[in-house]
């Protein structure tokens, strides 16, 4: 199987910064996409920004030129630079990866998700 450990989440102001870490161990053969997830209190999980094999990037409207997303291959790690935070960033941010395992074929992969908060 595989497990995703997540890093980065906390307080911060408005017009702050984080980054966000999301790490996958497991028998892995291969990542096809990998992506963050915010999810608002009582609101669905939402795209916030996603990556894929090819480096290819896709943002939510909301994050575009203000948040990064970038992955390192050999660590199997994808990062969620966050630049300029608004209080409506406030989430829980939910790492996503679509990964070949050995033995399953292709599945989708959650983390358990990192607490961002922004304070006005």
């Amino acid at each position: 199987q595989v497990q995703l450990v997540e890093s980065g989440g906390g307080l911060v102001q408005a017009g702050g910064s984080l980054r966000l870490s999301c790490a996958a161990f497991g028998s892995i053969s291969s990542i096809e996409d990998m992506g963050w997830y915010p999810q608002v209190l009582g609101k669905q999980r939402e795209l916030g920004a996603r990556i894929t094999s090819s480096v290819s990037r896709n943002y939510a409207d909301s994050v575009k030129r203000r948040f990064t997303i970038s992955r390192d291959n050999a660590k199997n790690t994808v990062y969620l630079q966050m630049n300029s935070l608004r209080p409506e960033d406030k989430a829980v941010y939910f790492c996503n990866v679509f990964a070949w395992v050995v033995g399953t074929g292709y599945m989708d992969y959650w983390g358990k998700g990192t607490l961002v908060t922004v304070s006005s």
